[in-house]
């Protein structure tokens, strides 16, 4: 059985992943963004240990990379969390929050925690077609658009992802895109089936021999051309290292 640490498992898309993998027999690391948001998963916590930490705050994440290294080695990260915002927001370190939460937090866990065999990482199909993300990262130019921001971050990601599949000798790097369901982020009006969007996840971070690719509901896609592009990806991290203090592997 797998040890799997589970990102924003207080509900949606986490929760269902989390419930199914303590199902299956694995040993599954929770995370709640404060000690009010562990309260709505103490059915689940009852067979797990829970993580606290934002993850829109440098000095938390860095915190949690080193409770999960005090528990052991991670076979699996689900980096599962994601936040779409309304208004540009800041976080306490002066980082765009929707970028630290969905792309800077899984970069600087995935390099924290001791080497974990599987980097699971969650991307969407708003990652396409996004022309200025490096030249205006964090939207300090242009006027706010919470979709285009998010999108963006989701590019960021994706290419975080590919980037680590060349970089870190042996690590599985995948990338799953979950489709528009309705969860708190998503939306009641979402069309996607909610108890679909943990299984590809689910099965890709037990161990699926597979090599590291972009999922959408079990099936390879392609991505937006920027993710498979090296130069594109080590742009990315150069800058994801400067905001973040973590070296670049």
């Amino acid at each position: 059985m797998a040890r799997i640490f589970v990102t924003g498992s207080t509900a949606g898309v986490g929760r269902n992943a989390a419930t199914r993998l303590l199902e299956q027999g694995h040993e599954v690391i929770l995370h709640a963004r404060n000690a009010k948001r562990a309260e709505d998963i103490s059915g689940l916590a009852a067979q797990a240990q829970v993580l606290t930490g934002d993850l829109g705050d440098l000095a938390a994440v860095r915190r949690m990379a080193g409770y999960l290294n005090a528990i052991g080695p991670m076979d699996a990260i689900i980096h599962n969390a994601g936040i779409i915002d309304a208004q540009r927001n800041e976080t306490p370190d002066g980082l765009l929050r929707v970028l630290m939460v969905n792309a800077l937090a899984p970069y600087m866990l995935s390099l924290l925690a001791e080497q974990p065999a599987r980097l699971i990482f969650t991307g969407s199909s708003m990652h396409r077609g996004h022309g200025e993300v490096l030249e205006d990262m964090e939207w300090t130019r242009r006027p706010w658009s919470s979709s285009s921001a998010y999108g963006e971050s989701k590019l960021m990601v994706m290419a975080l992802a590919a980037a680590f599949a060349r970089r870190l000798d042996g690590v599985t790097c995948h990338t799953v895109d979950p489709g528009w369901v309705p969860t708190r982020m998503g939306g009641a009006s979402a069309g996607d089936p909610l108890d679909q969007a943990h299984v590809t996840q689910c099965w890709l971070a037990t161990g699926a021999d597979e090599a590291g690719g972009y999922w959408h509901h079990m099936r390879r896609q392609r991505p937006d051309p920027k993710v498979e592009d090296p130069a594109f990806q080590d742009t990315v991290l150069a800058r994801f290292s400067e905001m973040t203090g973590v070296p670049v592997p």
